[in-house]
């Protein structure tokens, strides 16, 4: 059986292409910084990203956390979204490695932190009762609220808020080029207006392997002693990192494809009776490659199956997709290089029957 699997973009296999541009890397040790794969994959994305520098790290987690260790020490507050990435999936981290303190704001249904609820978190500075306030995070397409797009001009304005009281911004942008692609915006319009900022290339770009964290030259010089700490001191990576070079020659153009697919979806999903999904109406900007959909209590009422039943069926049929959250009615299905057109066909189809119980 040939599995359409939907539960993530981080669920692809290298191409051949991929693979003969591993294979064929010019590799070094990167802990003394002489890996020069590695080194042309951080330059590249610093420069698209419009940063000095780059950092090479073995996953988005990695990323994160080893920007919040960087702009933040124990004591320190940092300011994140109810439904941020790095809240809810990233093991606690910057508390249990970095004993900093977070303070958690709801995230709006467009992925964004209200300006006036950030203004009013902020700490006083001369309060010795408070903690500090350091750095304020932002996710950008943002997981949770349905891979939507932040607008630019958003992160513009909580960056003035931020550079108003001396704070960081940091932007997770695992997705940072699915961002880019449906609103036709270079990367760096994004960036631009961060402090660090860390990009995947494992997700929708494809790469087995690997994302990039960049920001200042000392802030990078600062990052490598944690990104050290952490355990995430490669030698010879630029075996993996010849993947992500190849990803952003090949696979960011193609993210288009991807976004249709999830539109596709996520308009077959909410012809299907039993089943919502929010992304059949526009966001202000705009979604992406995540489709989230949920199935109606009264559906469950008369007998369709929950969250978890609705997955098991689907892989009965062929089709992965992930329940999410505590409420037993959501689940999550993402579209990627590996999900063509006629896949969404078969798993609207599979979906169909899947609530149906036929």
């Amino acid at each position: 059986m040939r599995w359409i699997d939907l539960r993530s973009d981080t669920v692809t296999r290298p191409t051949e292409g991929m693979r003969r541009a591993m294979a064929a890397a010019v590799v070094g040790d990167d802990v003394y910084e002489e890996d020069p794969t590695v080194r042309q994959l951080e330059e590249r994305v610093a420069d698209l990203l419009g940063k000095e520098a780059g950092l090479f790290v073995a996953s988005g987690t990695m990323g994160n956390l080893t920007a919040l260790l960087t702009h933040a020490g124990r004591g320190d507050e940092v300011i994140v979204g109810h439904l941020a990435h790095t809240f809810l999936y990233e093991v606690g981290g910057s508390a249990g490695l970095g004993s900093i303190h977070t303070a958690v704001l709801q995230n709006t249904v467009e992925g964004t932190l209200p300006v006036a609820a950030i203004a009013e978190a902020l700490r006083n500075p001369q309060d010795i009762h408070a903690p500090r306030t350091r750095l304020i995070c932002l996710e950008n397409t943002h997981n949770r609220c349905g891979g939507v797009v932040l607008d630019p001009a958003y992160v513009d304005t909580i960056a003035r808020l931020a550079a108003e009281g001396g704070l960081a911004v940091h932007l997770d942008g695992a997705r940072l080029f699915n961002a880019a692609r449906a609103l036709d915006l270079p990367p760096s319009r994004w960036s631009q207006a961060a402090d660090s900022i860390m990009v995947c290339l494992s997700k929708g770009l494809g790469a087995p392997v690997g994302s990039v964290l960049c920001g200042s030259r000392d802030f990078i010089r600062s990052a490598r002693r944690v990104r050290k700490m952490l355990g995430g001191g490669m030698r010879q990576a630029g075996i993996l990192a010849a993947a992500g070079l190849y990803a952003l020659d090949w696979n960011v153009a193609r993210l288009d494809e991807d976004h249709r697919n999830a539109c596709r979806l996520a308009k077959g999903i909410g012809e299907i009776a039993g089943l919502t999904s929010p992304q059949t109406s526009p966001p202000s900007t705009a979604w992406t490659n995540l489709v989230y959909f949920s199935i109606d209590p009264t559906a469950i009422e008369s007998g369709a199956p929950d969250a978890a039943r609705l997955a098991s069926r689907l892989r009965e049929r062929g089709v992965l997709a992930t329940p999410i959250g505590k409420s037993g009615r959501e689940l999550r299905m993402v579209t990627h290089l590996d999900i063509h057109a006629e896949d969404i066909d078969v798993a609207l189809h599979a979906l169909e029957s899947a609530m149906k119980g036929t």
